[in-house]
């Protein structure tokens, strides 16, 4: 198990509230638990967000493109705490002001590890300079590009599982804010419907 598999995460009831703790690695073992998450987008003067292809190491959707950054606050921390840190990690950026923009509980399977997302995922939005300098980290990102989101909306629907399947939610939540309470796609009992864990763009 890597250092990173190992670090605590918050297990959440499905309004958002703290039911207890476990280990990453256990929250993405099947069936999953339901557990708290951030997904940051970084958005430059143009309104383009910054996306990035997850490494061929990543335990969940290797090689997919997801949004500019994720990853899980420790029991006790805020998400935007949280996510500055891993800004800095992955990407050396930050830290960046943080703006919540809505919340969703999503549920995939991974086809290719076998690994289960089931998060309570708080969406941030970082309004960045053109000229942000990034010094992503090649054990994390494979690569990266900006991208307009609306157009990412489309190529999302035409090939989602070029996309992990969390980033139809983000990009739609930064697109269309919502107020208190989250949005859910998939189930961890019947399974994602008509195969709504590769399909994002209705989130």
């Amino acid at each position: 198990m890597t250092s990173r598999e190992a670090h605590l995460v918050e297990l959440v009831h499905d309004d958002g509230s703290v039911v207890g703790r476990t280990t990453v690695a256990e929250a993405h073992e099947p069936p999953g638990r339901l557990h708290r998450a951030f997904s940051v987008l970084l958005v430059d003067p143009s309104g383009r967000v910054l996306l990035q292809r997850r490494a061929a190491a990543k335990t969940r959707f290797p090689l997919r493109w997801a949004n500019s950054c994720c990853g899980h606050p420790a029991p006790g921390e805020s998400p935007a705490e949280a996510a500055n840190k891993r800004l800095s990690e992955e990407l050396g950026a930050g830290p960046v002001e943080l703006t919540e923009v809505g919340v969703y509980v999503y549920y995939a399977e991974d086809p290719a590890t076998g690994r289960v997302e089931f998060e309570y995922d708080h969406v941030l939005r970082a309004d960045v300079p053109a000229d942000l300098v990034l010094r992503p980290d090649s054990t994390e990102v494979a690569e990266l590009c900006w991208v307009d989101p609306l157009t990412l909306e489309t190529e999302l629907d035409a090939d989602p599982r070029a996309y992990a399947p969390w980033l139809g939610g983000v990009v739609n939540r930064l697109l269309r804010p919502v107020g208190p309470g989250p949005d859910r796609v998939g189930s961890p009992s019947g399974g994602p419907a008509d195969d709504a864990s590769e399909r994002s763009g209705d989130r």
